[in-house]
């Protein structure tokens, strides 16, 4: 996550990103670490732990001040743009088989996404884990899969 304020030494946050990190991972198909998926409950557990770590990294640092909905709407739009450079210009069969350096590059975006997503949520005090399965069957009922199977056209589009 790019932050234009100076930052001060380790924290103690960045030894249980690590430590974390180091007991919850296995390989993936493509040999890099992946987080082992447990019930609802683990992944609730882990976002509510993750929270508490980017919590504190940026309490370390006086960034709070900085963390607005405003500000941080903008750094996640940013972050997401991030992302989007790295599959620019790319033909789809190539966005699929990046080179290992690129996937892990790609996956420090999408991390830095993730947790500004859920700096965002926590500033405005969102269940970020509720939202997403009230969204998932919002969804559900807008693009019923017996009606959209295999045609990518918007909701309001289906007749």
């Amino acid at each position: 996550m790019t932050n234009p304020h100076n930052s001060s030494g380790a924290a103690s946050s960045d030894k249980q990103l690590d430590a974390h990190a180091e007991a919850n991972t296995s390989e993936s198909s493509h040999g890099t670490p992946r987080a082992e998926l447990g019930s609802k409950a683990d992944v609730a557990s882990d976002l509510s732990e993750l929270r508490e770590v980017v919590r504190d990294f940026v309490a370390q640092r006086d960034w709070q001040q900085f963390h607005s909905p405003k500000n941080l709407s903008m750094a996640l739009i940013a972050e997401c743009a991030e992302v989007i450079e790295h599959f620019q210009w790319l033909t789809p069969q190539a966005s699929r088989d990046l080179d290992e350096q690129r996937r892990v590059a790609v996956s420090h975006e999408l991390a830095d996404v993730f947790v500004y997503t859920l700096m965002l949520a926590d500033a405005l005090d969102i269940d970020l884990l509720a939202a997403a399965h009230q969204k998932m069957a919002l969804n559900a009922e807008k693009y019923p899969a017996e009606k959209v199977r295999g045609d990518a056209r918007r909701a309001n589009e289906y007749t």
